[in-house]
């Protein structure tokens, strides 16, 4: 990486890969750690950090014993449009209380912090609301939801 990013490196690395997984220039293991740590030029620290952005998005996951591969099957949309989905599959309309943090992390099977990485991508594409003591709310209905 030639410079540092306000992102955060992490990010870059980790929108990096996910792009070479999109274009199919990675489509089973990904290359190891140390390999990636000496592509980008950054620390292992960072490297896992990408990798565990990734594993939150759904796209890698962890093999023991064989390292980092492609996650086959499922859903490959980020987390942000799974859970920005989550309002049509539940049927929530504008005002409708959205599920707490504890309930995303279960039925999503990732981490707290890549929850609300998430949520404060939705905050800021303006679909949720955040009202301190109360919880979060719907605040637009996604683009992408059709209407009877």
């Amino acid at each position: 990486m030639p410079e540092a990013s306000p992102r955060g490196t992490y990010l870059v690395v980790s929108e990096a890969l996910k792009k070479e997984v999109k274009e199919g220039r990675i489509s089973d293991a990904l290359p190891s750690e140390a390999n990636l740590v000496q592509s980008y030029g950054v620390a292992r620290n960072t490297i896992r950090r990408a990798l565990k952005t990734l594993e939150g998005e759904g796209i890698v996951e962890s093999a023991p014993g064989v390292g980092w591969r492609v996650s086959k099957g499922g859903d490959r949309r980020s987390l942000a449009e799974r859970m920005t989905a989550l309002i049509a599959e539940d049927e929530l309309a504008v005002g409708d209380t959205y599920p707490s943090e504890a309930k995303l992390c279960e039925r999503f099977g990732v981490s707290r912090t890549a929850v609300r990485r998430a949520i404060a991508q939705m905050e800021g594409t303006g679909v949720l609301d955040t009202v301190h003591g109360k919880g979060r709310t719907v605040r637009a209905l996604p683009s992408s939801r059709t209407q009877p």
